[in-house]
């Protein structure tokens, strides 16, 4: 049997972060959505992820999602038959990353949750999609789900999250690093700097694509998950 795939969606995300995956791969492999939304530190979460999936498996990640999927590199890189990195860092938070979380930390205990999507929105997808009112019901859907509460903790982990460059070196399995071509979070010369540290990732950089390439660019992004999982 095809090991399952164990899916970590990003800050304020929910499974519809790779609906389009989960139903193109689902046919193929097991698929399991990490729950990221109980716990408060990155360690925290990834040792949850540990506890609910099997013995060995493949894992993915996009932004948050990386971060704790490296996280569980660091705890238990035996268990991880191969990885993939998409729209996501290994670096540690900036101060000035911080601030701006601390600001949407602000109003989210404020009681001005839903302020954050208008804000947070012009920086998350390409400019040809910001007038999408499909992909941007779907964007503030998963937002509205995750809850105020969930994501302070989400953002207070991230925060004090490691840095995991000195890992990359050390991870010897088939490793995709995916970034979207105008990805202002988490831009392509991030991922290129990942790439670079892990000798057997593949870098993958996909056109007419902002932060949120599962569901900006589904189709490129099933395809290089199904080369990645038949990598030996």
């Amino acid at each position: 049997m095809a090991e399952t795939l164990v899916l970590v969606p990003g800050l304020a995300c929910t499974a519809r972060l790779f609906e389009p995956q989960i139903a193109a791969l689902s046919g193929e492999r097991p698929i399991l959505v990490a729950d990221h939304r109980q716990d408060d530190s990155i360690p925290a979460i990834a040792g949850r992820l540990l506890r609910e999936a099997p013995e060995r498996f493949a894992l993915a990640g996009l932004s948050m999602g990386g971060y704790i999927a490296l996280e569980v590199m660091r705890q238990a890189p035996e268990r991880v038959a191969r990885l993939a990195l998409l729209d996501t860092n290994a670096r540690p938070d900036s101060v000035e990353a911080s601030q701006d979380r601390e600001r949407l930390i602000a109003l989210a205990q404020a009681g001005r949750f839903e302020d954050i999507h208008s804000r947070l929105w012009p920086r998350l997808v390409h400019s040809a999609r910001q007038r999408d009112q499909a992909l941007q019901e779907v964007v503030f859907g998963m937002m509205r789900e995750t809850g105020a509460q969930a994501y302070i903790r989400q953002q207070r982990a991230i925060m004090a999250r490691a840095d995991s460059r000195p890992l990359l070196p050390g991870i010897e399995i088939p490793t995709l690093v995916l970034v979207g071509e105008q990805d202002a979070i988490t831009p392509p010369e991030i991922a290129r700097e990942m790439a670079e540290m892990i000798e057997w990732a593949s870098l993958v950089v996909l056109p007419e694509s902002g932060h949120l390439a599962t569901l900006e660019q589904p189709d490129r992004v099933t395809q290089a998950l199904r080369l990645w999982l038949d990598r030996n």
